[in-house]
């Protein structure tokens, strides 16, 4: 495990459970219910006194939690905390890895469309570690160890307009494709027993193609929605010369640096960031954000994103009126896009994840 770690592109100041540094090293449901409370309690009580929105103003709850579902639910045990209205509407979305977080603030901005009454949501995004630390010797499925690691998010969204003068971002748009109808793409990432009976989440060899495979699909979809008339007219003309010549040539890869001013690519691991490059042509400036978020904070599965784009705003990037593209992939497999407008240029604010820190990054080496 040590040897996969040491590859991984992780730094020495990422966040495990505590149990991890308890001499009889053994996870139980204490331990997950701890971690879930910690970095949920935080991150809503944080995202709550910035706004200052009341917690009876809160229509719909939205928390995604991959690999852990707890009896009440983890909505359950934030309405039992912050005593929100009877008539709350909630969700739990599990089982759907790293793209889970994209996906919630898309769900969140469908039911704010589809309903007429509702104007808050609250997102919260987080992944729980203590029950799904692998005790085996089973490498593909050791590789979460050593990349996976304790993360949360918060944000409310609303379609109150007299909001909009403190508002941060607006989602512009968001897209999601699954792509579990492909075994071996479904296959990818799964959770399991090894031979002795142990259970893990098996990341296969397969995962780097499986997610080239994917965001090809993906970007395919997306492209024609973003990107500007130059773009997509260089586009169907590569892609009308590769079938006249039966594909001897290939067609281009979009420049989707002309779409989008920043970019907060999936922080999977060191390959797969390096994979996303290589598809969509990246140079390292703009895979800088992903490469220092795995390093400084690894791999927090849902809320991975969130974190790189905190490290945009630490280091006052983001201006208003800059779009900011947020993909991620998860398990099924899925890829997920947010693209978000600033509304107003960024700052360094008390809670940001990296006030500590980022005075030394990017880092020169990594």
């Amino acid at each position: 495990m040590r040897g996969i770690y040491l590859k991984s592109g992780l730094g020495d100041e990422t966040y495990v459970p505590p149990f991890i540094f308890q001499n009889d090293y053994e996870a139980n449901l204490k331990s997950s219910v701890d971690e879930a409370e910690e970095g949920m309690f935080g991150a809503v009580d944080s995202i709550l006194f910035k706004t200052q929105v009341d917690p009876k103003s809160i229509d719909i709850l939205i928390v995604t939690c991959g690999s852990f579902s707890l009896v009440p639910s983890l909505t359950s045990l934030l309405v039992n905390k912050y005593k929100f209205k009877p008539d709350i509407k909630t969700y739990n979305l599990s089982g759907m890895g790293c793209s889970s977080g994209v996906m919630s603030i898309d769900l969140a901005a469908n039911l704010l469309r589809g309903c007429t009454t509702a104007k808050n949501v609250l997102v919260v995004i987080t992944e729980n570690i203590s029950l799904n630390w692998y005790f085996g010797d089973n490498r593909s499925m050791l590789v979460t160890n050593c990349i996976f690691r304790v993360g949360c998010a918060a944000a409310i969204i609303t379609n109150d307009r007299s909001r909009r003068n403190v508002a941060k971002m607006e989602l512009v748009r968001s897209l999601r494709t699954h792509h579990g109808e492909n075994d071996s793409a479904y296959n990818a990432a799964v959770q399991q027993e090894d031979d002795q009976g142990t259970v893990g989440v098996s990341l296969t060899k397969d995962l780097i193609r499986v997610a080239a495979m994917g965001l090809k699909e993906h970007i395919t979809v997306l492209a024609p929605r973003v990107l500007p008339l130059s773009q997509l007219i260089s586009y169907a003309y590569s892609v009308l010369v590769s079938k006249l010549s039966r594909d001897e040539t290939k067609p281009i890869v979009p420049d989707f640096t002309t779409a989008f001013d920043h970019m907060c690519i999936h922080t999977g691991g060191k390959a797969v960031i390096n994979q996303v490059g290589r598809v969509l042509r990246l140079s390292e400036d703009i895979t800088e954000p992903a490469r220092m978020t795995l390093h400084r904070f690894g791999n927090t599965s849902s809320s991975l994103v969130f974190y790189e784009l905190a490290y945009f705003e630490a280091k006052g990037r983001l201006k208003k009126g800059d779009k900011t593209w947020m993909l991620a992939f998860g398990t099924g497999f899925k890829v997920c896009s947010l693209v978000v407008k600033s509304l107003r240029d960024s700052c360094m604010e008390p809670d940001n994840p990296w006030n500590d820190c980022i005075h030394r990054y990017p880092l020169k080496a990594w």
